[in-house]
């Protein structure tokens, strides 16, 4: 039992009586304390891998935010990591690899990693799970898999991410062979999650919106179906793809119970066509956060409005928070979110009987 049950209910398409609001990134560099305990561990690796650290970066944000679900600090690129490629993250560089995946024999030569190699990710939500104590749900989360290899291809970050899409066209089924691989890996690595005592899980695409949108059905939302299809029954999904409103359609034929959109695509829309069939997340631009509160205010009002008040809405960024983003931004954000969403429903009668029952109320 959750004593705040809210972005399940939405991701199910439920009755709320406010509009939850989590944040992309919400435990990380903006916060003070996060830069302090980092310091402390010595690396992001040392942070992220130690349990204990890791449940404690969790939840700094909700000491601060009356947020609506907690989610899991830890790396897209674990479980890469945990194929023996050797992650590493050099101060101002991002994410390295020490080997990579970049041709046949690489690639033939991977398999799923033993779950055991990440166990440190399972500890840390078991912690995290034990230090809510019921107040809000966490989420678990993973890289997709065209994204996984995007960063294993390459050994690191990159702009366009080139040598991965040229494999699209030059050897697609080497590409195929690497997302099946981090696709099963993947689906092994959220059902651990769960079996930890994530509520719901979230996939993130970050680098799907690169491709075409052919190639993005074939290499990117395949795999992903994929994942989706191994859930376990009850845990709602969300799956979001930076870049990619035009493929939009199929992806919420994906059977993500939850569709997150960048701050490229229209909300409104989104809602009219598909609001029927799967839930939606959005779709600030994080950029925002670095105006000042009245601006906050009214971008948060206009986007509670945009989505409606049919059920079925999770705000959120359109991607990750920016280190920058000053901490104050975020507590008005917050605020203002459930200060509109709140103007615009009211419980009726039916309450009584343990369900929230949302009435237009024009807001």
């Amino acid at each position: 039992m959750l004593a705040n049950d809210t972005l399940l209910r939405a991701l199910r398409r439920e009755p709320t009586p406010h509009v939850p609001v989590w944040l992309m990134r919400q435990a990380g560099r903006y916060l003070p304390e996060y830069t302090a305990l980092r310091a402390r561990a010595g690396s992001f690796m040392a942070l992220a891998t130690d349990p204990s650290l890791a449940a404690e970066v969790t939840l700094q944000p909700l000491a601060r935010f009356p947020l609506d679900a907690a989610i899991l600090f830890s790396d897209i690129l674990t479980v890469p990591d945990a194929m023996g490629l050797g992650l590493s993250f050099a101060e101002g560089e991002g994410p390295r690899f020490a080997r990579r995946t970049d041709d046949e024999r690489s690639i033939n030569a991977l398999t799923v990693p033993d779950p055991a190699r990440l166990r440190y990710v399972f500890d840390a939500v078991r912690e995290i799970k034990r230090a809510l104590a019921g107040r809000v749900p966490l989420i678990g989360f993973a890289g997709s898999p065209f994204t996984l290899a995007c960063y294993m291809i390459e050994g690191r970050g990159s702009a366009d991410f080139a040598k991965v899409r040229r494999m699209a066209f030059a050897r697609p089924e080497l590409l195929e062979r690497l997302v099946g691989v981090n696709a099963d890996a993947v689906a092994q690595y959220l059902q651990e999650q769960v079996r930890a005592g994530a509520d719901a899980l979230m996939l993130f695409d970050t680098w799907g919106g690169l491709l075409s949108p052919s190639a993005y059905r074939r290499f990117s939302l395949a795999p992903m179906r994929t994942i989706l299809a191994r859930m376990p029954p009850g845990v709602p999904t969300i799956v979001f793809t930076k870049g990619a409103a035009a493929s939009l359609p199929a992806i919420v034929d994906s059977g993500a119970a939850c569709v997150g959109l960048d701050w490229t695509a229209d909300l409104s829309a989104a809602r009219r066509q598909f609001g029927e069939r799967v839930a939606f997340q959005g779709n600030l631009d994080p950029l925002a956060l670095l105006t000042d509160a009245a601006s906050i205010e009214r971008a948060a009002v206009e986007l509670v409005a945009a989505a409606g008040p049919a059920p079925g809405y999770v705000f959120n960024v359109g991607h990750g928070i920016v280190p920058a983003t000053p901490p104050d931004n975020v507590a008005a954000l917050v605020q203002a979110v459930h200060a509109a969403s709140h103007r615009g429903r009211r419980p009726t009668a039916d309450a009584a009987a343990g369900e929230a029952v949302e009435v237009d109320e024009g807001g």
